[in-house]
């Protein structure tokens, strides 16, 4: 038996008066998926413990049957490990994002969504001049950047960035958590330097001119120590493959010892090479047991408050991904089963994750499907595994025996 897990990030959501009380899920058309749902079982899985933050490296690792836990150590240590920056098992890494402050309020995560050129060239004039022997950048793709902080203790509490649009950045700065202001008072100081750096330099100055959001001040997120992880062959006998546009992801595949397959094209965004992606998965099936398709578009959409725009990436999701991995895994000579399933909700009206339970599809051509016929956070309620947590949606995905 071959597996693929099709991720489609923060799609699930609530109820939208503007949708007629639907959720983007329920609104959108989605006659693959729904075939899949009416052909295989249904439930939900709770991603992410009531006492952690709603992040998707939490909730993906979840998925993958993880105990968060025990293994999870903050998302900057996965996105340097995708990166192949190596660290040492003191250093402390962070996700820093290029950020849009607004009138002292933090207008929105991503800067507008800058591009990598933009970016790269933001995040050198950093490393120019705010790098020390503590202190180093690392250029990512659009908005995500690495900072690597040395010899400091890791007792700060940070606050991401998208769950705070519309605060004034003050009143989330970076605080201690016991007596030593080192390291956050270290964080603070780049993020003010930062803002002195950033709107001066002509990419900001260029992009105002052009009615763009200016990346005019960092913001270092989820700090953390290298993890201790196994792998997915260790925990359940499987090798992997991760095809994402999202540097999280691979960090993730990398501890989790996935093959990782880059599709060019992959964007994060509705951009995305949807068919690109859809292919890469089928042909890894070849090469590996478990293929994870991660698809990050829902999840932004989800973050602008763009209900519209989620709607239609779930539609392209349903067109562009799933239509194609039915029919080609239908020719394979290896059974192959499908998984869709979210890594937690955005929804829209806060424009932030949150904790809630996802709707998950199972198919497994041998099984007997339960009596969901269509797709969405409701719907599944009805299905036959229920409500499952822990490594619960793994094991009943690789469960290879019938379950008539």
């Amino acid at each position: 038996m071959k597996y693929i897990i099709i991720l489609g990030d923060g799609m699930a959501d609530r109820p939208i008066a503007e949708l007629g009380n639907k959720t983007p899920l329920m609104a959108a058309n989605t006659p693959n998926i729904d075939e899949l749902c009416r052909k295989g079982r249904c439930g939900r899985l709770i991603t992410v413990p009531d006492d952690m933050p709603p992040g998707s490296e939490i909730a993906n690792m979840a998925v993958l049957g993880y105990d968060v836990k025990k293994v999870y150590q903050g998302r900057g240590v996965l996105e340097a490990a995708s990166m192949g920056i190596e660290l040492e098992d003191t250093d402390i890494a962070m996700r820093c994002n290029l950020i849009c402050i607004e009138n002292e309020k933090i207008k929105n995560h991503s800067a507008g969504h800058i591009s990598n050129v933009e970016a790269k060239e933001l995040i050198t004039v950093l490393q120019d001049k705010l790098e020390t022997e503590k202190v180093k950048f690392y250029p990512g793709v659009s908005y995500r950047h690495l900072l690597v902080i040395k010899g400091e203790k890791n007792n700060v509490k940070c606050t991401p960035p998208h769950d705070v649009p519309g605060s004034l950045f003050k009143d989330v700065l970076v605080k201690p958590v016991d007596d030593d202001v080192a390291l956050s008072n270290l964080l603070n100081n780049l993020i003010f330097k930062s803002q002195e750096i950033l709107s001066k330099h002509p990419v900001n100055q260029k992009r105002v001119s052009e009615g763009k959001d200016p990346a005019n001040s960092i913001w270092p997120w989820s700090p953390g120590i290298k993890p201790k992880m196994k792998t997915l062959q260790e925990l359940y006998g499987v090798s992997g493959a991760m095809i994402s546009a999202v540097d999280l992801l691979y960090g993730i595949g990398k501890y989790a010892g996935m093959k990782a397959v880059k599709v060019k094209g992959s964007t994060g965004l509705y951009t995305t090479n949807y068919e690109g992606k859809a292919k890469a998965a089928v042909d890894a099936l070849k090469e590996v047991d478990l293929v994870y398709l991660h698809i990050e578009a829902s999840d932004e959409a989800g973050h602008e408050g763009d209900y519209e725009l989620k709607k239609k990436t779930i539609e392209y999701l349903d067109s562009r991904v799933v239509k194609y991995i039915m029919k080609e895994t239908a020719k394979m000579d290896e059974p192959v089963t499908i998984a869709l399933i979210p890594d937690h909700p955005t929804p829209c009206d806060i424009k932030t994750h949150t904790r809630d339970a996802v709707p998950f599809i199972i198919f497994k051509p041998d099984n007997a499907a339960d009596s969901v016929l269509e797709y969405n956070e409701e719907s599944v309620n009805e299905g036959y595994y229920g409500t499952l947590k822990g490594n619960g949606f793994m094991l009943a995905l690789l469960n290879t025996q019938n379950e008539n």
